[in-house]
């Protein structure tokens, strides 16, 4: 398992990297390899106010569909337009390649809240 310390974290296996007032949210390498193969990713909140912990779209892998909940509040700036044709890079990069969404927070204070990557590899261990 991978957890990079340049990220935070949820305790619902999504992660957010800050830049500036925006953030990039994906959900962990954890996350991705308990969901098996994602075929795809279903976000309709573009352009939508989502408020922190309430879910901002769905990840469908092979044997299952699992919710998304924003680790902070933000609009949703942009879908990664790479997932609609190619979602296994959730399962290759969830950390890269694979983020879902881009955001601009309206509370940046909430990331503070959320989890460092040591508090998170603890939690799932």
């Amino acid at each position: 398992m991978n957890f990079p310390t340049n990220l935070k974290y949820t305790k619902d296996d999504e992660w957010v990297r800050v830049e500036g007032d925006e953030a990039f949210v994906g959900i962990t390498d954890y996350a991705q390899s308990e969901l098996g193969e994602i075929v795809f990713l279903d976000v309709q909140t573009e352009g939508e106010t989502v408020e922190q912990n309430e879910e901002f779209g769905s990840v469908e892998a092979v044997k299952t569909v699992a919710p998304l909940l924003m680790p902070v509040s933000g609009e949703v700036l942009e879908v990664n337009a790479k997932l609609e044709d190619e979602p296994a890079l959730i399962n290759n990069d969830p950390y890269g390649e694979g983020w879902m969404i881009r955001i601009k927070m309206t509370d940046p204070s909430q990331v503070e809240g959320l989890m460092d990557a040591a508090a998170y590899e603890a939690k799932i261990k």
